[in-house]
């Protein structure tokens, strides 16, 4: 597919996200009836992440007609793929290991709800398990093309995040390599790269996502081609999408992602008027999981003996307001809640466990409810614990569902540019600063339909305290 026509494609979902505050006679979204349901749908998280990404795309989902019970998200155990997918490492998983992980939430989902069928949409590395599954479902023998309606793929290295069968080629983001090669061998009459019998949809930016550059800077190459271009995650056979300007994440959790996905899935646009298609409840619910760390990196695996203490806070000044929503050591599970709060109310969610530091983590209203509030604590590094008189604090700065992007976005921290994000394709996701202890700190991000400000609090580094400021968009 020529790339004029997946920019033609690409203008209606963003101009659909564009008007809605002028659409208020925009047709209401499908209605779920016994004789038609809406379809369940499952989200699938990236590299190294959780569930906890699609909460804010689950609230869009909800808010334009979507029930609850028929919105789940997977969290695999380990998230993190493996060096050489054919060989075992401790605390990363395989691509077999993604797929049958899938393959049992997609059935699971199915019994729970009487569907016969199911949407799938993923990010980045989660694309790779949904394609893996749709053409080979729990084994090798009979694919799961039956059981899915629709497919989304965001931001997936579709063709590699690299294709050089000299470099690594059993990793599974090569796209020379043996695991991709396999998923885009061509297929049917017209030799397309997807499974037949499901809707396929890629989103894909058009030149800023770090994982489909044709240098290699992005991933430790610098200097040196990586054999992929700007539309690697665009495959034969799909509806092929661009953002322009989206980052790699972006693309599966910006409110135009959501646009284009509902418009692909339902053939209209979203209903809601709101800038970010979320209509706020009144009482909202929150619950989640706190995972850890094992040598090789992040897992989504219960912390047992981890504390957890949640505020709610004053919007303009981060103090605390009362005594704690719930204060508590987790369980077997991990589970932290639940707490019961309202759409307007900013939280203080402080994390703590051997090994780690006293992470104070703030966070905008909550807008919706939410049971994948998902938290892990954070490390402080040996330097940043003495800062000195008047820089005794760490302060970091972070968008887990996307990338500071120079000069497409506005990122400052108490009214100044905040550091380290550099010009060009957006690949960082945290700003560091270290402030006074003691002191509120404000994190402001604009961009676009999007502007979030974060009043939190700093404490002593000294002392293996962190102040993080994590946005929800």
């Amino acid at each position: 597919m020529n790339t004029l026509l997946i920019r033609r494609r690409a203008l209606a979902p963003l101009l659909a996200a564009a008007l809605l505050a002028a659409c208020a006679s925009t047709p209401p979204p499908p209605p779920s009836t016994p004789s038609a349901p809406l379809p369940p749908i499952i989200f699938v998280h990236g590299n190294g992440d959780t569930a906890a990404l699609w909460t804010p795309t689950a609230w869009r989902w909800e808010s334009n007609g979507w029930p609850r019970d028929r919105l789940h998200a997977v969290h695999f155990p380990y998230p993190l793929a493996r060096d050489d997918n054919t060989v075992q490492q401790d605390g990363r998983s395989s691509t077999e290991d993604q797929r049958r992980h899938l393959a049992a939430e997609v059935d699971k989902v199915l019994a729970a709800t009487g569907a016969t069928q199911v949407v799938l949409i993923g990010n980045s590395r989660g694309g790779n398990a949904i394609r893996d599954y749709i053409a080979n479902g729990a084994s090798p023998v009979g694919g799961g093309a039956a059981k899915v309606s629709h497919a989304i793929l965001g931001g997936t290295p579709n063709h590699g995040v690299q294709a050089d069968p000299a470099v690594n080629p059993n990793n599974e983001f090569n796209g020379a390599g043996p695991f991709l090669m396999g998923l885009n061998a061509p297929k049917g009459p017209n030799g397309d790269e997807v499974t037949p019998g499901v809707r396929w949809m890629t989103i894909r930016s058009d030149n800023n996502d770090k994982f489909a550059q044709p240098d290699g800077l992005w991933i430790g190459r610098k200097g040196k081609p990586t054999f992929v271009a700007f539309d690697g995650p665009a495959l034969k056979g799909a509806d092929n999408v661009v953002l322009p300007g989206r980052d790699h994440r972006e693309v599966a959790y910006h409110p135009e992602a959501f646009a284009a996905a509902y418009r692909f899935v339902t053939g209209r646009a979203p209903g809601t008027t709101h800038p970010l298609h979320i209509t706020p409840e009144a009482r909202v619910v929150l619950n989640g999981q706190v995972g850890g760390f094992t040598a090789a990196g992040a897992t989504n695996l219960p912390l047992a003996g981890a504390q957890v203490a949640v505020y709610a806070l004053d919007a303009a000044t981060g103090a605390r307001q009362g005594a704690a929503l719930v204060d508590k050591t987790v369980g077997a599970d991990g589970r932290w809640g639940p707490i019961t709060t309202d759409a307007k109310t900013p939280l203080e969610f402080v994390v703590q466990a051997p090994g780690f530091a006293v992470s104070h983590v703030y966070r905008s209203p909550f807008l919706r409810s939410s049971d994948t509030v998902h938290l892990r604590p954070e490390r402080l590094a040996a330097a940043d614990k003495d800062g000195g008189a008047g820089a005794d604090a760490v302060v970091s700065f972070t968008r887990p569902r996307a990338y500071f992007g120079n000069p497409r976005d506005s990122v400052l921290i108490d009214g100044e540019l905040a550091p380290g994000i550099p010009a060009g394709v957006a690949d960082v996701a945290a700003s560091k600063v270290k402030r006074a202890a003691g002191q509120p700190v404000v994190g402001q991000f604009r961009s676009g339909v999007i502007n979030e400000r974060i009043v939190g609090r700093t404490w002593l580094a000294k002392d293996n305290h962190l102040t993080v400021l994590e946005l929800q968009e």
